[in-house]
């Protein structure tokens, strides 16, 4: 095989493959007489997957065509390519027919599915041969056989791949499906039969619980699935989630190129992956690879797939779980530890091509490449659940690239992370020699990584990455909930990090009235034209949880040229040089005992600072003392600007009723406007002032 010499890079999140190499003609080199070279293709998905099948597809001379709809007008994916089709609705990613179309419409030969919307539909996979599209992954025929969770445990069954103990029949009686569960042996998952992301997914531990579960998990996949066939298998109490990356072509060659494991998973669904799987027995990893390999071989399997497997902690035994036809989230991980792009294999198979290295080629990389972990990163917010979150990043930085990091990012700083889609914001993938080496180097990328907006997991994957369970590999899908003490543990923040907020919003208070300067000087005698005195009420965020009494007291003063005199809660810092560069968003001050560079992001009453590898958020609420100098005896029933402004509108009038959230007045400070909502259902008593007024700080806007 000459490919295994070629030697590119998929380490390189820019350069996945080399250059020298690029083209169609070089692809046609390795494909078969009857294989037909995909000059142009349609990437049928959105975010991080479309732009990286971009990637390798440009860099081999393949057009490639994207697609977006209305919220995705101005993304990342949608401006990636010239050649991009507006579809329109929110939904219209999984329009089928209408993407079939478009591919048609505009000469492409192929289409690649990426991961999730079509990518297992067997339907639209049949469509796009029927249409003359080669579909860039298995066979249709695999996808529905796969894709029944009871029939493809039938199959694996006749391949000679174990199968958890478990009912997976068509008898859908809720009687008679608690009978199976007890006949199993409770505790039992229950568990969609088309279902997949862990929808459709519920736990019964015992027989007390089944019936509501069972109805709780039907009505998941019926809104999720339009089917809720049900399958009752034996729920393993420790499990570990391991999964073998397959490749087959056309020609009956198959190759398991290693495992991953994805044991650490929030709501069945997972946040890091990494390969090799840790303190795994060499004779089961090998077993895994085989057992995975007939799977694929059983189906007549052909490009990218994934067997995934169930561990058993306990006993040491795995079962086949399910297998999903395409190409994985975390298949950057085993790109790391091959050497291989997976992509180009899946364009080489496409196109009738071989497979580009076999199994005593694949294992001999592994051995060399050492370990790689993937982290995702996700708008999402750990502390509630991890529920997702939306908005504007405002700010991101991301870690520093090399051959061994590596980041696949769908976002950069200004875009929005839409509430339609699904919230990862990028994948940050790490290699070392070892994976005591890989865990070190993904814990100082995500210190590296700053991202301000939408409330983000980064925080709570840096806490993962210091839980001495993980470090010595003990995983399993459990493991969040086993470790949430650690986990969930609120940090101490030191005096110096609310020094630093309150220094950053006097600045950025100052430099709002001072045409925004791009450093803050003081003037001569040291002073600004301003006032060089102000009061800050600094809550932290912590989850989506403020609480007011926890607010903590932070005194600012100017003494001199660049000189600041700090008051925390009664503990005075003296002397503190400070400057403020705007347009890096980058606080740098000189405290007596230390220096501290800080990046600083404010948005309306909320700032976030970046200091140290650690993400701090507050909410800048009102001082007391202004309450009591504006007349408020209950500031929980008025409106007070949080800082120096200019009233743009006033939304309301006197004497009229408003609801809770409801828009008051808008108001302009540093350059951006801020909406200031009614924090309760109520009537309006009295408006102090109107629309173009600068009100006096601290008067503020009441």
């Amino acid at each position: 095989m000459i490919l295994k010499n070629l030697g590119p890079s998929a380490t390189r999140p820019n350069n996945l493959v080399n250059p020298r190499y690029a083209g169609s003609a070089w692809l046609r080199r390795y494909s078969s007489s009857t294989s037909r070279p995909l000059t142009s293709i349609l990437i049928a998905n959105r975010g991080e997957i479309a732009l990286r099948v971009g990637r390798t597809a440009s860099q081999y001379g393949i057009k490639c065509t994207t697609i977006y709809t209305d919220p995705d007008a101005k993304s990342q994916h949608a401006l990636s390519s010239p050649f991009s089709i507006n579809l329109g609705d929110t939904s219209a990613y999984l329009d089928g027919e209408r993407i079939i179309r478009a591919a048609k419409d505009n000469g492409c030969l192929g289409i690649h599915p990426g991961y999730g919307f079509l990518s297992e539909n067997s339907t639209f996979a049949r469509k796009c041969v029927e249409a003359g599209l080669v579909f860039i992954g298995p066979p249709w025929e695999a996808i529905e056989a796969m894709g029944n969770k009871s029939r493809s445990k039938e199959i694996m069954t006749d391949a000679g791949v174990p199968c958890i103990p478990g009912y997976h029949g068509v008898n859908q009686d809720p009687a008679f499906l608690k009978q199976e569960a007890e006949k199993i042996g409770f505790p039992v998952l229950i568990k969609a039969v088309k279902g997949g992301g862990g929808k459709g997914m519920r736990i019964a531990m015992t027989a007390g619980e089944f019936d509501s579960q069972l109805v709780s998990a039907k009505s998941e996949a019926r809104s999720s699935f339009g089917d809720d066939v049900m399958l009752v298998e034996k729920y393993i109490t420790t499990p570990r989630h391991v999964e073998v990356q397959v490749f087959a072509d056309q020609y009956g060659n198959c190759v398991a190129l290693g495992e991953r494991d994805c044991s650490i998973q929030r709501r069945h669904q997972k946040i890091i992956e990494e390969s090799p799987a840790p303190n795994l027995d060499e004779t089961v990893r090998q077993d895994l690879w085989g057992k995975a390999r007939a799977a694929a071989l059983a189906v007549g399997y052909e490009g990218a797939g994934t067997v995934e497997f169930i561990f058993d902690n306990e006993t040491g035994e795995f079962f086949f779980m399910e297998m999903n036809t395409r190409l994985q989230v975390e298949h950057p991980v085993t790109e790391m530890v091959t050497g291989e792009d997976l992509v180009r294999w899946q364009i080489i198979i496409a196109e009738g091509g071989r497979l580009p290295l076999d199994q005593q080629e694949i294992e001999s990389r592994i051995a060399d490449r050492g370990h790689a972990i993937e982290a995702r990163i996700y708008a999402e917010n750990p502390d509630m659940d991890f529920v997702p979150d939306s908005g504007r990043l405002l700010h991101m930085q991301l870690p520093r690239i090399s051959d061994t990091v590596r980041v696949d990012a769908g976002f950069v700083a200004g875009d929005e992370v839409s509430s339609h889609y699904d919230p990862m914001i990028a994948k940050l993938i790490v290699q070392g020699p070892d994976r005591e080496t890989a865990i070190r180097k993904l814990n100082t990328a995500l210190n590296e990584y700053e991202i301000a907006g939408p409330i983000t997991n980064v925080e709570f994957l840096k806490k993962v990455c210091r839980v001495p369970a993980f470090i010595a590999g003990q995983v399993e899908t459990g493991f969040i909930k086993k470790w949430a003490e650690d986990l969930f543990r609120p940090e101490e923040i030191q005096p110096e990090v609310f020094a630093q907020a309150a220094l950053g919003a006097f600045f950025s208070e100052v430099l709002g009235r001072c045409d925004g300067d791009e450093v803050f000087p003081g003037t001569k005698n040291g002073f600004s034209s301003v006032s060089n005195e102000r009061s800050f009420v600094l809550a932290p965020i912590r989850g989506d949880n403020i609480s007011e009494s926890a607010g903590i007291s932070v005194d600012v003063v100017q003494t001199g040229h660049g000189l600041f005199t700090v008051s925390v809660n009664g503990q005075t810092f003296e002397s503190i040089s400070s400057q403020y560069d705007a347009g890096n968003r980058r606080l740098t001050s000189y405290f007596l005992h230390t220096r501290l560079e800080t990046r600083f992001v404010r948005e309306e009453g909320d700032v976030t600072l970046f200091q140290q590898g650690h993400q701090y958020r507050f909410r800048c609420l009102t001082p007391r003392w202004v309450e009591k100098a504006l007349g408020i005896k209950d500031s929980a029933h008025s409106v007070v600007a949080p800082m120096p402004c200019k009233i743009l509108r006033v939304e309301v009038e006197q004497g009229q009723q408003v609801k809770k959230e409801q828009v008051l007045v808008v108001i302009e400070s540093m350059k951006m406007e801020t909406s200031i909502r009614s924090p309760q259902d109520g009537i309006v008593s009295k408006i102090v002032h109107q629309q173009g007024v600068k009100p006096p700080f601290p008067r503020g806007t009441q």
